[in-house]
């Protein structure tokens, strides 16, 4: 399936460079040019496989590079596919991009975000580019290998020793204070003085 999955890419979108991977482990694949992202995702949704479903987008940080994996299905003809592209590194000034397929399926909208706020892959003309689990203006990429947590995100220790912090007590006792009931408010913090940091049940 994967060889005629690729020979049908490489005829319609020129460039694609259809390359299919069979591992010794693992599931096998097919690699894509990925300037030509969204062009294969156009075809493959409405050429004759019926793609119609992206079901996950996947960063993987190799160390040299970075991979997205588009897991495809069709309904239609009960078949699933791994569709791969690599993309540089980059930096903090110049991050890896490529084409948003958003406009092909828009299961891709938090998705591509994730893989844009953990991994740094930015994709261009999505309806809505910016971080999704982390702050706006949180710094790097937190799933990358080479990712260096920053020490406070205002004021606020990010990493302490003991994973625990005075912010965290405070915001506990205004939460208990202020929420309507408060028996339902609960934290595993422990306090400097070792007590539980949560109200009684």
């Amino acid at each position: 399936m994967h060889n005629e999955v690729a020979s049908f890419i490489d005829s319609k979108v020129s460039g694609a460079n259809a390359t299919v991977n069979n591992p010794e482990n693992g599931d096998s694949s097919v690699s894509v040019d990925a300037s030509k992202i969204l062009e294969v995702c156009q075809a493959l949704k409405n050429g004759e496989h019926e793609y119609n479903v992206l079901q996950v987008i996947s960063a993987v940080d190799y160390v040299d590079y970075l991979e997205l994996v588009y897991i495809l299905a069709s309904f239609s003809k009960n078949t699933e596919l791994l569709l791969k592209v690599k993309l540089d590194r980059g930096n903090d000034n110049n991050l890896p991009s490529l084409e948003s397929v958003t406009s092909v399926w828009s299961a891709a909208n938090w998705q591509e975000r994730e893989a844009y706020d953990m991994m740094g892959i930015r994709f261009n003309n999505h309806p809505d580019h910016r971080r999704i689990l982390t702050p706006d203006d949180w710094e790097g990429y937190p799933l990358r290998k080479d990712y260096i947590v920053q020490e406070k995100y205002h004021d606020m220790v990010v990493n302490p020793e003991a994973k625990v912090n005075t912010a965290d007590h405070m915001f506990m006792k205004k939460l208990k204070e202020t929420y309507p009931d408060p028996k339902k408010v609960s934290g595993s913090w422990k306090s400097d003085d070792g007590d539980a940091a949560e109200s009684e049940a």
